[in-house]
């Protein structure tokens, strides 16, 4: 087989294998560039995604390559300038962002086209929801929830600090769940219009009728259910609510900005309910992830942003997706008013004219060094499996500050720290 036809194949099985988003980002643009002395060597456009391909998608790779060629035993990676295919993206994002009106209103694309009657909107599946090890365990528990909605993970709970991608995976489930589900009747609602709407019913004297609408439904999602905290007669109302559908194998996903014991005025029942089902911690994306997501979310909107301009703005907002959204789309505006190019120097004025305290030079790598340097010990100690009482307290100090600082998941922090158990980083933090 042409090393042509091979990679063209082996690309349809790797597109089978992870979702469109993460596909369209880091395998446009690669091809076999040699092929002998049974090795492969894949031709990737950059540095950045030559790293990022090496690190995540070695396995699949060459796995896919096997398959179809048994002679293949190993595969390798080099970067292979294209300018000519460069130059041809630029021109064409360049012709559709000039077809774009120069508004802000376009930035929320797809907006206005919410469901009425389900509070959907299409915009947010899992084809565009990218995946990484702060948000793996929720997503994981998402998929499966759409495959046999009512008989698993219910309810489904999922908590992380607000612009994280909760609303989004929220979404997606509902969207994937309405479209391939037959019959099944969802709603997604914010708990400040469920809020809004008890309040309704009870000055029009309408319960009864409030309360068959929402025990009539399949699938229920809350988001932001911290808001019901202090407010009785609500928390009465949807315990009632939550109890008829789980009893009906109906199911329920919940969002929150914090875990079900951090909310408070929240009653016993119900916390008790929450922490009763399955309970995601989404954290803070690492810079690899953020990039992903910006370079995606740009190719939504029909922009051109190059792959440096990617790394260094995920490089210095790190604490939110929806923040570098909004850098995106400041960005978008810049270049529609300006028509000039975005490129390193125009990022950094944009992020000079931000608040500082938005932004972090706080990374995995600083910390360990830090650490090791005030504890007078070495970063190989912390990562391995010595219980040697200073290396335990260095150990327990990175473990609290990977969680109170970066906001990372207790998985993923396990995974950071030399492969640990989730419980014994969750100890740690508890202690610290």
């Amino acid at each position: 087989m042409k090393k042509e036809n091979l990679w063209k194949t082996t690309l349809a099985q790797i597109q089978i294998d992870i979702s469109e988003a993460n596909f369209n980002t880091w395998f446009k643009g690669t091809s076999i560039s040699a092929l002998n002395n049974k090795k492969a060597v894949i031709g990737v456009p950059n540095a950045f995604a030559k790293e990022w391909i090496e690190n995540k998608y070695h396995k699949i790779i060459l796995k896919a390559l096997k398959k179809l060629d048994k002679d293949i035993k190993e595969v390798d990676y080099a970067v292979i300038s294209n300018p000519l295919a460069i130059s041809e993206e630029k021109k064409k994002v360049k012709k559709n962002n000039r077809e774009k009106a120069s508004t802000a209103s376009q930035m929320e694309f797809q907006e206005l086209s919410v469901d009425r009657e389900t509070g959907l909107n299409p915009k947010y599946s899992f084809n565009n929801f990218i995946i990484g090890p702060f948000n793996e365990l929720a997503h994981a528990a998402g998929t499966a929830i759409t495959e046999s909605p009512g008989s698993i993970y219910n309810p489904l709970f999922l908590y992380s600090k607000t612009g994280l991608g909760k609303t989004h995976l929220l979404q997606a489930m509902g969207n994937k769940i309405k479209d391939s589900v037959d019959g099944k009747k969802v709603l997604y609602i914010p708990a400040q219009k469920f809020i809004s709407e008890i309040i309704s019913a009870i000055r029009g004297n309408k319960m009864d009728d409030f309360r068959r609408q929402y025990r009539d439904i399949d699938v229920l999602i809350i988001d932001d259910i911290q808001f019901l905290s202090g407010k009785e007669k609500t928390q009465e109302e949807f315990f009632h609510t939550f109890n008829d559908l789980y009893e009906k194998n109906k199911q329920i996903i919940l969002s929150s900005d914090r875990h079900p014991k951090s909310i408070a005025s929240l009653t016993d029942r119900l916390r008790s309910r929450f922490e009763g089902g399955m309970l995601a911690d989404i954290g803070t994306p690492d810079i690899e992830t953020r990039s992903a997501i910006l370079k995606t979310k740009a190719q939504e909107k029909n922009f051109f942003l190059p792959d440096d301009v990617c790394y260094y703005i995920a490089e210095n907002v790190q604490r939110s997706i929806r923040e570098l959204e909004g850098i995106l789309n400041k960005l978008i505006i810049h270049h529609q008013v300006t028509k000039k190019n975005i490129d390193i120097n125009i990022v950094k004025s944009f992020l000079k004219n931000i608040s500082q305290s938005s932004f972090s030079s706080f990374t995995f790598d600083k910390l360990l060094k830090t650490v090791a340097s005030f504890y007078d010990t070495s970063e190989k100690e912390i990562m391995g499996s010595s219980r040697k009482r200073e290396i335990v307290k260095s150990r327990q100090v990175i473990i609290y500050f990977l969680r109170k600082e970066l906001n990372y998941s207790y998985p993923y922090i396990a995974k950071k720290i030399g492969g640990k158990d989730h419980t014994t980083i969750i100890y740690s933090y508890s202690k610290m």
